[in-house]
């Protein structure tokens, strides 16, 4: 499983804010002490929702950090890695509403296209 999750274990894990992966899909994706050794186990990806609680720790955690001088560029870290897991969260949530409608896009177009010259909403 080689996701932006697991560069995030990785650094928590480096810095010692996290001792293994049980700690971490408790505390950092808000699942079981089991998640990541069942993502494995299954070789499936995390869900879109423990994705985001760890974006949103990430953006909390690493806009104070930057605050302070002597862990700047670790919240910068930390604000790159929660960029990515929106980056991928967006991916699967576009991937499966493609899925659901593959005319949805083209309609959009469609709609826009016919609103030329005019400010327009995308209502789908």
């Amino acid at each position: 499983m080689k996701t932006v999750l697991m560069e995030v274990y990785k650094l928590l894990q480096e810095i010692g804010a996290v001792h293994s992966e049980s700690e971490f899909s408790r505390d950092w994706l808000g699942r079981s002490e089991c998640y990541l050794r069942t993502l494995r186990f299954k070789g499936t990806d995390a869900s879109v929702g423990a994705v985001a609680i760890c974006a949103s720790k990430l953006q909390h955690y690493g806009t104070r950090l930057q605050q302070t001088q002597r862990h700047t560029a670790l919240g910068q870290r930390f604000i790159q890695l929660s960029e990515q897991c929106h980056k991928h969260i967006n991916a699967h949530c576009e991937a499966d509403w493609l899925c659901e409608n593959p005319a949805t896009p083209k309609k959009a177009v469609e709609y826009l296209s016919n609103q030329a010259g005019t400010t327009a909403a995308l209502v789908v």
